[in-house]
C-alpha cells in the first residue's frame, strides 16, 4: 500500500519542485514519520546544486523530526504517536558499531548515500508509478512523510517542540559531538571554532556547557559573530580584520588547546591546525570535496593532532 504525500523533488541541477508523490508502507525495520521540521544542510544544497551526484529525481533532507505514524513489525524502540528526531542509519553489527562508533559504520555509505535501500529499491514513487530516489540518511525528510530506519529514529520527550528538532539530526549533533566526544574538552581549556553556521554555533554552545574558559568564534559575517557571542563565545574574530591565525593567538595570548573547523575550506583547515598549542587537537568537520590541505610537518610532529568528529560525518 502507498500513501500520497508532498515532497521537495530535485529534478535537475538547481531545480527542486514541490510535488505529490507516493510513499510505501514501512518494511519490518523501518519507521514512517510525519515530518514536522527539516533542516537544510550544506550537503543537501550540494546535491541540489549538482556538486554531489545522486540519481534523479531525488528527495533530499537528512535533518528531520516529527511524529511516528507507523512502524515495521521488527521495530521495538518507538511506536506510533512518539515524537522523534532522525539522524543517520547504521548496521549495528560491524566492529565500529559494536564499539559505539555508529557514524563510522562499515555500511555507512551503503545505508545512507546511495539514493535507495540496501537492496536497490526505493519507497518513493511518482503518481504515475515512476521511481523517485531518496532514503538520504535513511530519511529524505524534505517531505511530509519520511521512511526512516529503526537505527536512526530517536525517541524524544513528548513535551519537546518537534518543530525545532530538525537540525539536531545533523548540524547540532555534529558540532556538539566534535566538542564533547572527539575532542573531549576539559573545563578551563580554550577552543577556537572556525565557521559559524549551525555546526559551528552548536560547537560553541557545547564548549560553553563543558566549561571551556576561552571560546573564540571565527567567521566573516557580523551577524554570525554576534550570535556566537550570545551563545557562549568569549571572543569574536572576523576574518576581514587581518590574519586570522595572529588574531586567534592574540585572543589567547599564545595558542589554543582545541579547534573545530566547520567552514569546509582547505586554507581554514590548515589554520585550524597551525594555531594549536603543542599537544592540541583539531576536529575537521567541514568537507571540501575532492580537495586536500597542507600541514606544516614540524608543527604536526610536535604533538598537534587532527581528527574527524565522532558525530555525523557529512558525505561519502
Amino acid at each position: 500500500m502507498s500513501q500520497r504525500t508532498q515532497a521537495g523533488v530535485i529534478r535537475g541541477k538547481g531545480i527542486v519542485e514541490l510535488e505529490d508523490v507516493l510513499v510505501g508502507d514501512p518494511r519490518p525495520d523501518e519507521v514512517l514519520v510525519q515530518v514536522e521540521s527539516a533542516g537544510i544542510c550544506r550537503t543537501d544544497l550540494e546535491i541540489h546544486g549538482g556538486a554531489l551526484e545522486f540519481p534523479l529525481p531525488f528527495v533530499a533532507g537528512h535533518e528531520g523530526a516529527g511524529t511516528v505514524v507507523a512502524i515495521g513489525s521488527d521495530v521495538t524502540t518507538v511506536e506510533p504517536g512518539d515524537t522523534v528526531a532522525l539522524g543517520a542509519a547504521a548496521c549495528g553489527t560491524c566492529a565500529r558499531c559494536r564499539t559505539g562508533s555508529y557514524p563510522y559504520c562499515d555500511n555507512h555509505v551503503a545505508r545512507n548515500f546511495t539514493g535507495a535501500r540496501l537492496d536497490g529499491g526505493t519507497g518513493l514513487r511518482s503518481l504515475a508509478g515512476k521511481t523517485i530516489h531518496g532514503h538520504l540518511m535513511c530519511q529524505s525528510s524534505w517531505a511530509d512523510l519520511a521512511l526512516a530506519h529503526t537505527s536512526n529514529t530517536v525517541k524524544v520527550p513528548s513535551n519537546v517542540d518537534s518543530t525545532v528538532l530538525g537540525p539536531f539530526g545533523c548540524g547540532i549533533q555534529t558540532g556538539a559531538g566534535a566538542v564533547w566526544n572527539t575532542l573531549a574538552v576539559e573545563p578551563g581549556s580554550s577552543i577556537a571554532v572556525f565557521g559559524l553556521g549551525a555546526v559551528g554555533q552548536a560547537a560553541i554552545m557545547a564548549a560553553k556547557v563543558a566549561g571551556v574558559t576561552t571560546v573564540i568564534a571565527v567567521g566573516n559575517r557580523r551577524p554570525e559573530l554576534d550570535r556566537a557571542l550570545e551563545l557562549g563565545a568569549t571572543h569574536a574574530v572576523s576574518a576581514r580584520d587581518g590574519d586570522v591565525a595572529d588574531l586567534v593567538r592574540e585572543a589567547t595570548g599564545g595558542a589554543v588547546q582545541y579547534t573545530v573547523e566547520a567552514a569546509g575550506k582547505t586554507d581554514v583547515m590548515t589554520t585550524a591546525v597551525e594555531v594549536l598549542a603543542e599537544t592540541g587537537h583539531a576536529a575537521i568537520i567541514g568537507v571540501a570535496a575532492g580537495q586536500s590541505f597542507p600541514l606544516n610537518a614540524w608543527k604536526v610532529i610536535r604533538g598537534r593532532y587532527t581528527a574527524r568528529p565522532s558525530a555525523m560525518p557529512h558525505r561519502p
